[in-house]
C-alpha cells in the first residue's frame, strides 16, 4: 500500500517539526510549504496529493483564499483548515466552503492523527470493524435463528439482518455479503416453518401479532383525537429495509417516536392486505358482507376501488365520536400535485390517509424495463433507488410542507416485496390466477415443497371463488410459473421483486408513528 501524501501549508512550518516528525514516524509523507501560492502550485503539479493541511492566517493570500481555489481546481481533494482564530464566523465560513476538518492551534499530533484517519482511513477503517463485528455476531444469529422463535422474536430477527445489510452495504465486502444473504435465506427457511405452524391459529386464537385486519384497531385508532390531527401515510410496498433508508431523510424533520410493526396477512398482494386494513375486516368477511364491492382473482375489474368506502364503514362502527376524514389515494403524477395542495387542509381533519403507490409501480417498472434492472440490479441499489425518488418526490414535499402543523404522522405499508430467483412449476385450469407468488384455483398441481397450501381459505379469513378452491403461497424467493412458454417467462422473472407469498420481507410490515421536530 502507498504512503499516504499530505501537503501542509504553513507560515510557521518550522515550529511544526514535532509533528512532521510524528507523521512521518506512522508512515505518512509530507510536503511542506509557508504559503498559498506554494501550495496552490504543488497541487497543480502533483495529483498525487492526499490530503491538505491548511494554515488560515498566511502572508500574501489567507486560507480561506487558498482553500477557494483548491476547491475549485479539485473539489475532491480533502482539506483541513488550521486556525489560531476561535471566531464563529469563521467556522461557519469554512465548514460552507466544505472543509473536510477545523483545528484549532496548538494542534498535538494526536488531534492530527485523528484527522487523518477520519478522512483517509475512515471507509477503510469501519469496514474493517463492521466485518470483525459481524463474524462475532453471525454465530449468535444463526443460533437465535434455529431457537424456534415467537413472531415478536422473529420480528427482533429480521430487524438484526437488515442491520447488518445496511452496514455491509458500506462495506465493498463481498464476501461477508454472500454469507449474510445465505444466513438471510436460513432466516427465511425457517421463518416459513414457523408460519405453516402457526398461521392458521391466528385467526382462530386471541394469542397472535396484529394481522392487517386488526392494524387501525389495534394501532391507529387510539391516535385518532380532538387535539391535534392524525396523517395515515401507507406506502404501497415498502419494506422494513426501505423504511431505515428513508429513515435519516424524514428524521430531518420528524421525530420518531415509536417503531412497531404488524403482519400482513396472506395473500400478500395489494388486493387482499390493504383491503384488509381499510376495512377492519378479513377478505372472507368483505366478500360476505358486502359482495358487491369483492372481485375475485379470476374477475376483470379494479380490485382495490373501494378503500375509502371500507375505511369510512370502518371509522364509523370504531370511533363513538364524529371523526372528519379525508382520503387520498395517489397513483400518478397528477394525484401527487393534488395530494400536495390538500395537504394543506389537514388540520381540518381528525384523520387524512393517504395511499401512494409508487413504490409499487417501480418494482413493476423493473420487471418490465432492462434500464431499471440495471440501475437497480440487488436490494442495495433498489433501496437506494427508492431513496432518490423519495428525496425528490411530491410526497416529499408535503411532508416537509406538513411539518409545521400540529398533527401526528404513520407511516406504513400493506405488504413488502421478495427478490424472486428459483422458479417453481404450477398447472391449474383457466380461471387460476397469474400472480407469480400465489394462486387460488381448482385441481392446483404444483410442487409441494414449494409452496404453503390452504384448502380451508376461510379458516384463514380468505374468500373462495368455488366450493373447492385452493391456495397456494410461495415459499421463500420462489415464484410460480406455467409449463407453458417456462423458458422465456422464467428469464423474464427471475430477479425480480414480487409480492403475494411467505417471506420475511413480504409478511413483516413496519408501522412508525412521528411528529414533527
Amino acid at each position: 500500500m502507498s504512503k499516504i501524501r499530505i501537503l501542509w501549508a504553513d507560515d510557521e512550518i518550522d515550529l511544526l517539526k514535532p509533528q512532521l516528525f510524528f507523521l512521518e514516524k506512522k508512515g505518512y509523507d509530507v510536503t511542506t510549504v509557508s504559503n498559498g501560492y506554494d501550495a496552490l502550485d504543488v497541487i497543480q503539479a502533483d495529483n498525487t496529493i492526499d490530503v491538505v493541511f491548511l494554515d488560515e492566517s498566511m502572508p500574501g493570500i489567507t486560507g480561506l483564499e487558498t482553500l477557494e481555489k483548491i476547491k475549485e481546481s479539485q473539489p475532491l481533494l480533502p482539506v483541513v483548515m488550521i486556525t489560531k482564530n476561535e471566531a464563529e464566523n469563521l467556522m461557519d465560513t469554512a465548514i460552507g466552503s466544505e472543509i473536510d476538518d477545523f483545528l484549532i492551534k496548538p494542534v498535538n499530533p494526536n488531534q492530527i492523527l485523528l484527522s487523518l484517519k477520519k478522512i483517509v482511513d475512515n471507509k477503510r477503517l469501519v469496514s474493517e470493524k463492521t466485518a470483525m463485528d459481524y463474524q462475532q455476531e453471525f454465530r449468535q444469529l444463526s443460533m437465535d435463528i434455529n431457537s424456534s422463535p415467537n413472531y415478536e422474536e422473529w420480528v427482533e430477527l429480521y430487524k438484526r439482518i437488515i442491520a447488518w445489510e445496511l452496514k455491509l452495504d458500506t462495506s465493498d465486502n463481498d464476501s461477508l455479503f454472500e454469507i449474510l444473504n445465505v444466513q438471510k435465506k436460513e432466516a427465511n427457511k425457517e421463518f416459513v416453518r414457523y408460519i405453516d405452524k402457526v398461521y392458521h391459529d391466528w385467526f382462530n386464537e386471541e394469542n397472535g401479532p396484529t394481522l392487517s385486519h386488526k392494524l387501525f384497531k389495534d394501532k391507529v385508532l387510539t391516535h385518532i383525537n380532538d387535539e391535534q390531527p392524525t396523517v395515515f401515510l401507507l406506502l404501497d410496498n415498502l419494506r422494513y429495509d426501505q423504511w431505515k433508508i428513508l429513515e435519516p431523510v424524514i428524521a430531518e424533520l420528524y421525530k420518531v417516536d415509536t417503531e412497531d410493526y404488524f403482519y400482513s396477512i396472506l395473500p400478500t398482494s395489494t388486493q387482499y392486505s390493504r383491503n384488509a386494513i381499510f376495512s377492519g375486516m378479513t377478505p372472507d368477511e368483505i366478500a360476505r358482507r358486502h359482495p358487491d364491492k369483492w372481485v375475485y382473482d379470476h374477475e376483470k375489474g379494479g380490485k382495490n376501488l373501494h378503500e375509502q368506502f371500507f375505511l369510512e364503514q370502518q371509522i364509523n362502527r370504531s370511533v363513538q365520536r364524529e371523526c372528519k376524514t379525508q382520503y387520498i389515494k395517489v397513483t400518478h403524477t397528477n394525484s401527487a400535485k393534488e395530494m400536495v395542495e390538500k395537504i394543506n387542509n389537514i388540520n381540518q381533519y381528525d384523520l387524512t390517509v393517504i395511499v401512494y403507490n409508487f413504490i409499487d409501480m417501480l418494482s413493476h417498472a423493473r420487471t418490465e424495463m432492462d434500464v431499471l434492472k440495471e440501475l437497480a440490479p440487488d436490494e442495495k441499489a433498489y433501496r437506494s433507488l427508492t431513496k432518490s425518488w423519495f428525496q425528490n418526490s411530491p410526497l416529499w414535499t408535503a411532508l416537509q410542507r406538513m411539518v409545521e402543523k400540529n398533527h401526528k404522522l404513520i407511516i406504513t405499508t400493506d405488504h413488502g416485496t421478495m427478490r424472486v430467483n428459483q422458479p417453481s412449476k404450477v398447472i391449474g385450469d383457466k380461471e387460476t390466477t397469474t400472480n407469480l407468488r400465489y394462486k387460488v384455483g381448482k385441481n392446483l398441481r404444483y410442487q409441494k415443497n414449494d409452496v404453503a397450501v390452504s384448502k380451508e381459505p376461510n379458516q384463514i379469513g380468505l374468500p373462495s371463488p368455488n366450493i373447492s378452491s385452493t391456495f397456494i403461497f410461495a415459499k421463500e424467493d420462489r415464484y410460480f410459473l406455467y409449463p407453458n412458454n417456462y423458458n422465456y417467462y422464467l428469464n423474464m422473472y427471475a430477479d425480480t421483486f414480487q409480492h403475494g407469498g411467505l417471506s420475511l420481507e413480504e409478511m413483516i410490515c413496519p408501522f412508525i408513528l412521528l411528529s414533527p421536530k
